[in-house]
């Protein structure tokens, strides 16, 4: 494939707009581009670049099954939205064996670097001695709380600790909630102004505390980060895949 054509859904929103700026910045070809009750024509694309709600990425799934099943190649369907349900998961997951699907919670390059380093602390730090507590903030616009770049370093926590993050995570807290229980993960999010994305999580021994942060500062880091997902997946069969695998780490 000699030059590949992108889609971009949520055209209209503050990511699409991003992706569509680096997009032409880097004389990269747009296809189409596309926003809630537009036409979706994906005739002449190669990779869609999604960062849409939980329902309208499984729609666009499905619409980018049916074009690769027309032309006999699979489309690549890059997915930065956030929000599903389990069972939405699991209907996304089913597209790996007709599209290439590759999702992440963030396209951050620091990000991912930090959900390594939580990953390589929680399997260090005893978990009935360290208390693992994720913080995010984002701007007042956001619907789903914790972010999915939260959800992440949380399971990269879980993962390092060879435990299950729905067994052991604390999602809020309010009232009379009791002490803490040990080895559990809690979760603190903010909403508020024109928040980017700031990420922490934090370790806390009686006697000290380690804290591994990330902070973006502008939108158009996802943007990149989105687009070199893109150009590794054009290349790849049909699966399932994230950011780990773009960057070598799995």
């Amino acid at each position: 494939m000699t030059q590949i054509r992108f889609a971009v859904a949520g055209a209209r929103g503050r990511m699409g707009q991003a992706v569509i700026r680096v997009l032409t910045e880097r004389d990269l070809t747009i296809a189409t581009t596309f926003d809630k009750g537009d036409t979706i024509d994906l005739s002449q694309a190669d990779v869609v670049i999604d960062f849409t709600t939980p329902s309208s990425t499984l729609a666009l799934a499905e619409a980018c099954a049916l074009e690769g099943e027309k032309r006999g190649r699979a489309l690549a369907h890059i997915i930065g939205s956030t929000g599903f349900m389990p069972q939405q998961l699991i209907a996304l997951d089913a597209y790996g064996e007709r599209n290439i699907v590759l999702r992440s919670g963030n396209f951050s390059l620091g990000v991912n670097m930090l959900m390594g380093l939580v990953k390589q602390a929680a399997s260090k730090l005893a978990a009935d001695a360290w208390d693992i507590e994720v913080l995010e903030a984002h701007h007042k616009r956001k619907v789903d709380a914790p972010s999915g770049t939260a959800l992440m370093l949380g399971d990269a926590a879980a993962e390092g600790r060879g435990v299950d993050l729905n067994e052991v995570r604390v999602a809020a807290r309010d009232g009379l909630t009791g002490q803490r229980e040990p080895g559990t993960i809690g979760f603190s999010v903010i909403r508020g102004g024109g928040i980017i994305g700031e990420h922490s999580v934090l370790f806390a021994a009686e006697d000290e505390v380690i804290t591994l942060s990330h902070s973006a500062r502008d939108r158009t880091l996802f943007a990149r980060g989105a687009i070199e997902a893109a150009l590794w997946a054009a290349q790849q069969s049909p699966g399932l895949y994230d950011m780990q695998d773009v960057l070598g780490f799995r």
